[in-house]
């Protein structure tokens, strides 16, 4: 961490009602529209999740702390580093926060593109450090077709929620297990909720309306002997490109194959057997944690809560807060400075958020700059004056909460510092 981060972070941890139990770690994507030569050893192509490979991009790994959401470590990296390779660099320098802006047992909470051998087996080495991890479902079968029966409720603000709207059956479900994971026993929870596995069902079907649509075109190819239609390994090469691009597993339809007259001929089904076990697969989220001691409760809502730091990063990417994008510069000590100041805004967006909640308004920091811009000032020239006056309009009720949580009242037309 350089020296202006830690003095940052530091004043940052002035403003610390009380210090953090458990953190949130997770790393994002910026696009760069730079040119083809450039000095950046931080801009960098690599893989992207919307497809974008022809553009640079610059990595930010964060830390933000579970009760207030500041944020008090981030390091930017190569776009084309892998999540668990950045979090193996970055670990020492986490941990290293967490213990010195949080309480002595402390927790972090990670993506499951952060796990690793070597990265658990640091954490385990350290006293007083745990973990709550998000894990795979491709690589955890036999957890995820566990009989829906033996889940129970999860006691979550958003199941509260649903109960007083009668909607039982839209509660967030968990069955807790343990296993062996990295070399040791670990506390294994599978959740499941109702009303994503409904959202994935809808795609799902409407992906396999398309497949079965295109399948139907094929079939029609190979009866008519179209050319580059007349040999079965590449039919199912490209019935495999299909599925690829869908996003679908190829073992969802059986394709078969004879030859009839001299010429071949396709036919399909579905394997609802493998139909079934993928449908089973929807909405479960499977989490891996040290922390036997907690309850399945509180390592449900840790991990839930980490949507805290895909807030900021949200935030981050903001035009109108914090604007980390597009970023115009060629060099990495510019890169650099770009991502420390928006760090900065970042922090004072949140800042800001705690103050009003600490008078009693909850206020998203979007909100109320986009209160705030609507309070304008005007010059007024009275008659017989030689210089005009600058005064303020009168703020409505909700700007004037807003002022006065920061401290401030508008008293005819003059922003004045109220008295404590």
């Amino acid at each position: 961490m350089s020296l202006s981060q830690r003095f940052f972070f530091a004043k940052v941890a002035q403003f610390e009602i009380s210090r953090s139990d458990y953190f949130f770690f997770d790393t994002t994507n910026y696009y760069m529209y730079l040119a083809g030569n450039t000095e950046s050893d931080l801009a960098q192509t690599g893989k992207s999740k919307e497809g974008r490979y022809w553009l640079r991009q610059v990595g930010l790994a964060l830390l933000v702390a579970r009760d207030t959401g500041l944020p008090f470590f981030y390091r930017e990296y190569e776009g084309n580093c892998h999540d668990s390779k950045v979090f193996q660099c970055v670990l020492e320098d986490v941990l290293d926060a967490m213990r010195k802006y949080g309480r002595q047992d402390v927790t972090v909470v990670l993506d499951k593109g952060m796990n690793s051998e070597d990265g658990m087996a640091v954490i385990d080495a350290m006293d007083g450090v745990h973990f709550v991890t998000s894990y795979s479902t491709y690589f955890a079968e036999e957890l995820i077709h566990v009989d829906r029966e033996k889940f129970i409720v999860v006691d979550t603000e958003k199941n509260r929620r649903l109960r007083e709207l009668g909607r039982e059956d839209d509660q967030l479900t968990a069955w807790r297990s343990t296993g062996e994971y990295w070399g040791q026993t670990r506390t294994v929870i599978v959740t499941y909720p109702p009303l994503t596995a409904s959202k994935q069902r809808y795609k799902f079907e409407k992906k396999m309306r398309t497949l079965q649509s295109v399948l139907y075109e094929i079939r029609s190819k190979v009866r008519s002997k179209s050319a580059q239609w007349r040999n079965e390994d590449t039919i199912r090469e490209r019935y495999r490109n299909i599925c690829r691009d869908l996003y679908l597993p190829d073992s969802l339809y059986d394709l078969s194959f004879t030859v009839k007259s001299g010429g071949l001929v396709m036919s399909f089904r579905k394997n609802y057997y493998r139909i079934a076990r993928h449908i089973d697969r929807f909405g479960k989220n499977v989490l891996i944690t040290d922390r036997i001691d907690w309850s399945t409760d509180e390592i449900v809502r840790a991990s839930r809560d980490r949507y805290m730091v895909e807030q900021s990063f949200r935030q981050t990417k903001d035009h109108d807060l914090v604007n980390m994008r597009p970023m115009r510069h060629w060099t990495d000590s510019k890169i650099r400075y770009h991502i420390l100041c928006c760090i900065v805004a970042l922090s004072y967006l949140r800042l800001l958020e705690l103050r009003l909640a600490k008078a009693g308004l909850k206020l998203s920091a979007a909100t109320t700059m986009q209160q705030m811009r609507a309070l304008h000032s005007c010059l007024c020239w009275n008659a017989g004056a030689r210089k005009a006056t600058r005064k303020l309009e009168e703020p409505s009720d909700a700007q004037a909460q807003i002022l006065k949580a920061m401290g401030y009242g508008v008293s005819s037309g003059v922003l004045q510092k109220l008295a404590i």
